[in-house]
């Protein structure tokens, strides 16, 4: 893993403000260390929840791979037929 934005754990406590405002200006992750390790990132919220959106979509993605590799599908005819169904049954309710 290549490491470009890093800070110290010793910045991060005289100056949490200004690596915050770097991490948000950079719209990029900066990986805190300690001792001289990788421990944690900072990262600001909006590239943060668009990092959690994109984690989601590829989850989709694989299970979506893993049920038509299991055979878990259904043709786009059957679909339309289950879906008319389903509208049907609920206008009646």
């Amino acid at each position: 893993m290549k490491l470009a934005n890093i800070a110290p754990i010793t910045e991060l406590k005289r100056d949490a403000a200004s690596l915050i405002d770097r991490a948000s200006e950079q719209r990029s992750p900066i990986v805190i260390t300690q001792n001289g390790r990788a421990t944690a990132v900072l990262q600001d919220v909006d590239s943060f929840e668009q990092d959690r959106q994109a984690f989601a979509l590829l989850k989709l993605a694989l299970q979506g791979d893993a049920d038509v590799a299991a055979g878990r599908t259904v043709s786009r005819v059957d679909y339309k037929k289950r879906l008319a169904a389903r509208l049907k049954a609920r206008r009646t309710e």
